[in-house]
């Protein structure tokens, strides 16, 4: 289930566009300008967005170039919805780095195509860079052992997990492989509990759920990671468990009140 920002002035194509793409399983966010629609993709970092080009005060072409220039924002897909038809609306938008254009009207089928090819694209990318990221990993240890650098301390990690815990075998497990797409199912198969019962139980030992835990233990890493490294962000959120990079902000900025960049800006002398 992606979420896709949907931008566009007018109210009664923009209920229309939601209603028909929340039935079809996405989740939307919504923006009526495209001042409004840039701080909600850099608030909520969308898989995808839907902007229209003629909008009151700034359009989506100021829209399009103000996203590509910041880097939370400058990959993620924009297809742009638009009455505009001439051929210099098109090559400005492509030469802007829109990734596809879509006139009005629009058929449902066209509009799910172009949302489909994109995030189809989307997550080809980053599982391509992914693997390059886990090839170059692999030969950082062959040479150097240098990722040393991104192996948290013990101090660190007994002030993640609860000391004498009855649940040490959880966090055990969640300590060895966080940095793998684990989830609750796979967290309870190690133990030998249904997930349902152990997230309850875990809520309430811990005042936090076995997903929330999984989620502090990477991002602790990362934190780590982006103080001491110079790896980008994309390589921070593969080596700590993230196959989106696009989830890994929205989970860095939900739980740390920031981006990963305004993080590191923060803590860089510390």
């Amino acid at each position: 289930m992606a979420d896709i920002l949907l931008i566009e002035d007018d109210s009664l194509n923009r209920h229309l566009f939601q209603e028909f793409l929340e039935s079809k399983g996405f989740r939307i966010i919504s923006a009526e300008d495209g001042i409004s629609g840039i701080q909600q993709a850099r608030q909520y970092l969308p898989d995808l967005i839907l902007c229209d080009i003629i909008m009151p005060e700034i359009d989506g072409y100021s829209v399009l170039s103000q996203l590509r220039q910041d880097p939370t924002t400058s990959m993620i897909p924009l297809i742009f919805m638009t009455a505009k038809k001439a051929r210099i609306e098109y090559r400005q938008a492509m030469e802007l780095g829109a990734d596809d254009y879509l006139t009005k009207p629009l058929t449902p089928e066209e509009l799910l195509g172009a949302i489909s090819a994109r995030l189809q694209r989307k997550t080809m990318l980053e599982r391509c860079y992914l693997s390059r990221c886990q090839q170059a990993l692999e030969e950082v240890h062959k040479d150097d052992n240098s990722l040393s650098t991104s192996i948290t301390t013990e101090q660190e990690i007994e002030s993640i997990f609860p000391i004498n815990s009855s649940f040490k075998e959880v966090f055990d497990f969640i300590e060895a492989n966080y940095h793998r797409e684990i989830s609750l199912s796979d967290v309870a198969r190690s133990v030998g509990y249904s997930p349902a019962y152990l997230t309850n139980q875990l809520k309430q030992e811990t005042g936090r759920t076995v997903n929330r835990w999984i989620i502090e233990r990477r991002l602790v890493e990362a934190c780590n990671l982006l103080k001491n490294t110079k790896w980008a962000v994309e390589q921070i959120a593969i080596t700590v468990g993230y196959s989106n990079a696009s989830y890994f902000f929205r989970q860095f900025r939900q739980y740390r009140g920031m981006t990963p960049k305004a993080w590191q800006e923060k803590n860089k002398s510390v």
